[in-house]
């Protein structure tokens, strides 16, 4: 079951919820790739990792981002989005989750202090790059020290569109969860395996 949101803050974010038949008491909140080059809460990754989460009982918010904004603004939206998915699942019980540009929007947003980002349960990253969120004051790869919350990073090896290198080598010293795949940036024919190893790891931790 899917409904159509609208995450207060004041930035026209708009997302689809998906849900399980039964009550679902965990959410994921996933962010889309880079909006100026299409990027869309309905990305072929996010509809894979929600299908996978929703068939295991747990929800999951696919967004849009607001008005661009060079990083800043997006990291807000999923900062609201989470705290959205907190208010309405009230345990806290929220994960995070992004692809591409939007993985590196996860980071950010996990890595800002603040009551919803000290109780996420779970961030994954996937194909996130370095130096795309040129608005924001620090890099992808300097925030991960900064997240409480269990991390993993699935990247693809033969990913010759973002800049990932500098982010596994940081989550590779700080002895983050690390997943190689032999894969492109895109993943093609691999989104479903790729959803796979973000939903196992965001599972885990959201039980």
């Amino acid at each position: 079951m899917s409904e159509d949101v609208l995450v207060p803050g004041g930035r026209n974010v708009r997302g689809t919820l998906d849900t399980p038949d039964g009550d679902a008491t965990a959410c994921v909140v996933a962010c889309p790739p880079h909006p100026q080059y299409g990027g869309r809460r309905t990305d072929a990754r996010l509809r894979a990792l929600s299908d996978a989460l929703v068939a295991e009982g747990v929800a999951c918010l696919r967004f849009d981002y607001g008005d661009w904004d060079d990083g800043r603004g997006e990291r807000t939206d999923a900062v609201q989005a989470c705290q959205w998915a907190r208010e309405r699942f009230g345990d806290g019980r929220v994960g995070l989750f992004g692809y591409s540009f939007g993985g590196a929007v996860a980071l950010l947003a996990a890595a800002g202090g603040g009551a919803v980002a000290r109780d996420l349960r779970a961030v994954v990253a996937l194909a996130p790059g370095a130096g795309i969120t040129s608005g924001v004051e620090r890099p992808v790869d300097g925030a991960l020290a900064d997240i409480a919350a269990p991390v993993r990073i699935v990247y693809g090896s033969r990913d010759a569109t973002a800049n990932w290198e500098p982010i596994v080598e940081r989550a590779r010293e700080l002895d983050r969860d690390l997943v190689e795949m032999s894969a492109d940036h895109h993943f093609v024919g691999q989104a479903e395996k790729a959803a796979g190893h973000a939903a196992e790891f965001l599972l885990s931790h959201l039980g």
